[in-house]
Order: structure tokens, then sequence, then C-alpha cells
């Protein structure tokens, strides 16, 4: 769902009765010019708080443009906080004035990023205000390494890769309006998460306007151009993938983008908590057996592993639990496993929720599902934020074993390593060769204790090992 835009009325950008006794409040009268309304109504549009985390936004698109009539309950602007871009619409009507946040700029909760006028006349009065206080930030930007406090708004440039290209050649884009590619604002966010660059795609929307089916094919063509190169099988999430490598300028300087500000707030914040390590090693044999099986009807080695790791949890519900506050802790009533994804410029965990309730079928089909919202950066609040256990996979790597960092406000995370075939002793002395996984656990030690973990993981070990229970 949209979340509103926030609006409020500034009275400091209305004129004063001495400076402009033609706009002085008086009720049911009318000026000699019927068009002129008697006092001016322009209101700040500010930057909303699209989650609890989020502290500043970053303007993705804007839906409307200078000038554009505003209806309640349309999309005006693309907000991208510390984990998803959302559409945020208006409950109020008017002309949308003067965009004091260009595409690309970031700005703090609560400051203003454009002007909304009721009437067509109060426009320029609008965009002189929004000029004034623009100026101000713009003539002086702060240093990098200057405190946020030092100004209530900061605008940043696109980055080259992604804008440059677009200025430079948009007046001859045949769906260029004014300078500007035209495109809808999905189309533009799926261009970026896709490196797809807007100057050289030929929209076949109205008008020539690019739209979401336009930029697919052009990153589809661009995938057919580039030879393909075989990869090694291993256990892990079929749909988890790298980061797309970026053009990198050794010796700059880069900030941290809105998600991995986010990430880095999370991060040192688990360094309060008491945490210890557990290993286990399994054979999963019997699990490679099955995925084979079942992967043609679209089920996934990450849906495998939550819909295990969720049944292990049901009867270990202490592994399954939450210390928040230092003096309590919760066993959560839903077992929802948050699985580790990386995405261009940051991280992000989507929720399987009640994992342990629902079949594999439909638990890989939700997985696809949040893997493509993820990329589009189009996750809502609920689908990131609710996890009660996490999972972090980089066995698609061929990474053997490795440590993760427990998210805050959970009780474990379990890192997953690859499958990989292992000379290992039967129990009748005979020397086989096995496949084998190793996972490691980090876990609150305020809550949960060594002999808890190992008796979660022996029961993990004993599902995946004789995985039938997978797939009723």
């Amino acid at each position: 769902m949209a979340a509103l835009l926030h609006l409020r009325l500034n009275s400091s950008l209305l004129p004063s009765s001495s400076s402009h006794p033609s706009l002085r409040r008086r009720p049911c009268r009318r000026l000699a010019a019927p068009s002129t309304r008697i006092s001016a109504k322009i209101r700040e549009i500010f930057m909303p708080a699209l989650s609890s985390t989020m502290t500043e936004g970053k303007i993705v698109s804007w839906v409307k443009s200078e000038g554009d009539r505003l209806a309640k309950g349309e999309s005006v602007v693309v907000v991208e906080s510390d984990k998803a871009d959302m559409d945020v619409e208006t409950f109020y009507e008017g002309y949308l004035a003067a965009i004091m946040v260009e595409e690309g700029g970031v700005a703090p909760v609560g400051s203003a990023i454009a002007l909304l006028a009721e009437s067509e006349d109060e426009i320029p009065l609008a965009k002189s205000q929004a000029s004034s206080s623009s100026s101000a930030v713009t003539a002086s930007p702060p240093p990098a390494e200057a405190p946020a406090s030092t100004t209530s708004l900061q605008t940043l440039a696109p980055s080259p890769p992604e804008a440059s290209p677009v200025a430079a050649s948009s007046s001859t884009h045949p769906a260029s309006d004014g300078g500007r590619i035209v495109a809808t604002p999905y189309a533009k966010k799926l261009a970026k998460d896709l490196k797809v660059d807007l100057a050289g795609v030929a929209g076949t929307g109205p008008i020539g306007r690019i739209v979401a089916k336009d930029v697919e094919a052009a990153a589809a063509a661009a995938v057919a151009s580039v030879p393909s190169v075989p990869s090694k099988a291993v256990v892990g999430s079929v749909s988890a993938k790298a980061p797309t490598p970026l053009a990198i300028e050794l010796g700059t300087v880069v900030p941290f983008t809105t998600m991995q500000g986010a990430v880095s707030k999370n991060m040192v914040e688990s360094l309060s908590v008491p945490t210890f390590r557990v290993g286990y090693t399994i054979t999963t044999n019997a699990l490679d057996d099955l995925y084979k099986k079942i992967k043609s009807k679209g089920v996934t080695m990450t849906a495998l592993l939550a819909k295990a790791t969720a049944i292990a949890l049901t009867k270990h519900p202490v592994v399954n639990s939450s210390c928040r506050d230092g003096k309590s802790f919760t066993y959560n009533s839903s077992i929802n496993i948050a699985v580790a994804v990386a995405i261009d410029g940051g991280l992000i965990t989507p929720v399987l929720q009640d994992a342990d309730k629902v079949d594999i079928y439909s638990l890989s089909r939700k997985w696809k599902e949040l893997v493509d919202k993820a990329r589009a950066k189009q996750l809502q609040p609920h689908e990131y934020s609710t996890g009660t256990f996490t999972l972090s996979n980089l066995g698609m790597f061929g990474v053997d074993r490795f440590d993760a960092i427990l998210p805050p406000g959970t009780g474990a995370i379990m890192a997953v390593g690859a499958s990989q075939p292992t000379v290992v002793a039967a129990k009748d002395g005979r020397i086989g060769l096995q496949s084998q996984m190793q996972v490691n656990v980090t876990a609150d030690h305020r809550v949960i204790y060594g002999a808890d973990l190992a008796a979660f993981l022996q029961t993990l070990a004993k599902i995946i090992e004789e995985p039938s229970d997978l797939t009723l």
C-alpha cells in the first residue's frame, strides 16, 4: 500500500497583511480579479517516515511535474527508505508548485521536499519561496564529513553511471520531454536495478513513454550478448545472486546509501548483544535427491532449508525467541524465517512468514515473489522486518563455512555453507563418499544457551537427512 504524502501549512510562507494588503484575510469578500484568492495557502510537502528506523529518504523519482494538478490520493513521488522504494500519495488537492529536492536528492525525515499551492495564482509565490529556501543550501554545500545537523536539506547529484548517459542524450531521445526522458516511475526503478541506460531504450508506451516491458527487453538483450560461463552446482539459494560489480574509481570517498546506512546502524547495534556460536556438519545426500525430484515444480533450495529450519524450531521454541529490552524475552507465536539477500547497494532480509505452516510449493512461490520485490525495492515493511530467525546462505558461492552477525531483535541466525562431497567413515567402519554442509549458528546468549542450540541442530540435521516431512 502506498504511503500518504505528508503536507503541512507553513505560516512563514504566507504573505503578511502589512506587506501584501491585497491578500489580507477578509471572509466573504473577493478582490477585483475574480480568479485571485483572498489568502494564499501554500503547504510544504515534507519527507515522510516510511519505517520506524528511517531518518532520511532519497527521492527516486517525481511522478508529477511542477505545475501539475494533484487530486486527492494520487501518487506524487517515489521515496527510497532504508529498505525499499514506496509510492507516496497526497491527501490534499492543489498544484505541485515547486520541487525543492530533485530526483536523487536526500532529505531528512520532516524536511520540506516540495511546495503545494492551492491555486494556480499562488504558484509564483511558492516558487519564489522555494528559490530563497534552496539557494541557502546549494550555495554552500556541507563537506562529506560534516554532521547531518549542519543542514536541514542536502541534495546529492545522481551517480555518474546512472545519470550522465541519460543527461547527455536526453535531448535526442524519442521519449524526451524538455530535456528529460519520459518513463514510468516503475520503469525508472527497474532500469536502475537492471543497470539499463534509458537513453538507449525505445519506449512503446503512449507518445513514446518508456514502460517496464521496454526496460526488461533491453536488459534481456544485453544479457544475451554476453557469453555465459558455466558455474559449479552447490547446495544453496538458486535465486540469490551476487550484486552486479560496478565501475569503481579508486581513491574516491563514497557516502553510504540509505540502505547501507541502515545496515551499518543495525550492525553496530548488534555489538551490544552477547553472542556465541555453534557449528554442525549435516549430510545432505537425501536433501539433494529430494531437490532434484521437485525442482521442476518450482521448489527452491532456499525454501527447503527454510522449511526444515521452521519445523525444527517448532520443537525448540527458545531458539525462536527474542530479547529486545535486556530484561525479558518473548516466545514468538509465529515462526517467520528471514533470509538474507544481497542486492545492489546493500542487504535485505525478506521474510517467509509462518514457514512451518506453509507447504513447500507455496513457500517457494512466495520466496520467488519476495526476491523479485526485494530487487525492485518494492518490499513492504512487514515483508522484511518481522523475522524471528534468520538464514544467511553463501553456499552458492562455494563458501564452505562462515559466521553471521546477529540481527537486532532476534535470537539466532544460521550461516549455511556449500554442500561438498566428503570422504567419511560409516558406523560400520567402511569408508564412503557423502555430501556434507557446515552450518554455524550465532545466538543471543542472554536467552539461548549452548545446550539449546545443540539440541536444535541435532533436530535440524535429522530433518535434512530424512527430509520426507518437508513435502507434507
